[in-house]
């Protein structure tokens, strides 16, 4: 068996290893394993052949990972194994819920202290909370200043 071609296994087993790891969930495990036949065929390349051979194949190590990682990657989004479901605003999802709105220029006191979040009683419903990075007291009256998103922002209320 010719001394070529032992490492040449080792190499084209990592990059299929590296190919699985893409596609299938080890905790790294697979990256470990690719990461030893590459480190073997190396440490093979360098013990039996010139330094110029071993150069070589470090540099098309160094170039070749890169380029499998990549076109995997991009593989990925075909793959039967990715989510391809989109959820949109035409199938009824909406990102900030409608109910919030509601509760703006409400008043109310806060349950837990706000640092910058917490808990507080807004028109008698107990809601989550921010404040604009005030820290607020517990037991604080409040006035809700804005809605944003998913987030109930609230200010001191000065007219008690």
């Amino acid at each position: 068996m010719s001394a070529w071609i032992l490492p040449l296994v080792l190499q084209i087993m990592a990059i299929f290893t590296v190919i699985a790891e893409i596609f299938l969930p080890s905790m790294g495990l697979l990256s470990i394993t690719a990461l030893g036949f590459v480190g073997y065929s190396l440490f093979l390349v360098y013990s039996t052949f010139p330094m110029s051979v071993f150069y070589a194949v470090l540099g098309v190590d160094l170039i070749l990972v890169p380029v499998v990682l990549i076109v995997g990657f991009k593989m990925l989004a075909f793959s039967p194994l990715s989510l391809k479901e989109e959820l949109s605003a035409s199938q009824g999802v909406v990102s900030q819920s409608p109910d919030l709105e509601k509760y703006l220029d409400g008043t109310g006191q806060s349950i837990t202290t706000l640092r910058p979040s917490g808990t507080a009683l807004i028109d008698g419903v107990r809601l989550d909370v921010v404040t604009d990075g005030e820290f607020i007291e517990a037991g604080t009256p409040l006035r809700v200043c804005k809605v944003t998103g998913n987030q109930v922002i609230v200010c001191r209320r000065e007219n008690i």
